[in-house]
């Protein structure tokens, strides 16, 4: 017997499984046979490797029929491969940051909200948008502390609520939209050649890795384009801000050189 070799009791205490799970698993054909010595089975890495990948596809939504139906589909994808792509997949750009708990006073302070209607309106809102679920009357966990926390910021600075909501579902829309253009030519030109040659063992380590660099690299041009485009709107408004004004408020604004304001 293998060094690494392990009892189904063994197998289902590494994976985070019942004994039960595990061989109702084994039962529906999801799992290789196992090793046997006499009348007892022994399971291996490839066997925690499968059961891994049950686990990460039930716990993203799917039901055990449609798993037999990714599996039998996909056969000549080692399951440690299909791991190792969920995984990026799942997290493109590292660790999340993790949910914070906030009060809705915490929240008021920093976007410069002084009454609850306002407050309450704005919690709900970003309830609706998936950005925070309410705990109890006081509080509510922030599952994207970084847009709240910026969201906030916006708000303090003068931006009225609704605006800022509007803003948020303008970039929503149109991030969502380039994302879903940058994923169907991924898919297209690398993932579907790559399947068609038989998902060579040999190539899966350059795939991973070229993903794993393409997509923040996908990020950092899209903040970069919109800053671009950000920096040239704003010099068109200062433009038009400052041709409309009178010669008086040029002045106010812009002192000449020595002018003292005396």
């Amino acid at each position: 017997m293998g060094a690494r070799e392990m009892t189904i009791d063994q197998l289902a205490s590494r994976v985070g499984m019942t004994v039960r799970n595990v061989r109702a698993y084994a039962t529906r054909g999801l799992l290789p046979a196992p090793t046997l010595v006499g009348r007892k089975g022994f399971y291996g890495p490839e066997h925690e490797s499968r059961l891994r990948l049950i686990r990460e596809l039930i716990d993203r939504g799917y039901t055990l029929s449609a798993v037999e139906k990714a599996l039998e589909g996909r056969p000549e994808m080692p399951d440690t491969h299909a791991l190792d792509l969920l995984g990026l997949l799942a997290n493109p750009m590292g660790q999340r940051p993790e949910p914070e708990v906030m009060s809705r006073e915490t929240l008021a302070a920093l976007a410069g909200i002084r009454d609850d209607a306002t407050r309450d309106w704005l919690v709900g809102q970003m309830v609706d948008r998936g950005l925070i679920e309410v705990i109890d009357d006081e509080h509510f966990r922030a599952l994207e502390p970084t847009i709240v926390r910026c969201g906030a910021q916006v708000l303090n600075i003068g931006f009225a609520p609704p605006t800022v909501i509007a803003l948020f579902d303008a970039i929503t829309h149109d991030t969502g939209d380039l994302a879903e253009r940058f994923v169907t030519a991924a898919r297209k030109e690398v993932w579907e050649p790559f399947a068609r040659d038989g998902m060579p063992e040999e190539g899966w380590e350059q795939l991973i890795g070229n993903f794993e660099s393409v997509i923040p690299n996908a990020v950092q041009v899209v903040m970069a384009a919109f800053r671009s485009a950000l920096t040239s709107n704003i010099e068109i408004a200062l433009r038009e801000e400052l041709s409309a004004m009178s010669p008086e408020m040029l002045e106010r604004l812009l002192p000449l050189p020595g002018d003292s304001g005396g």
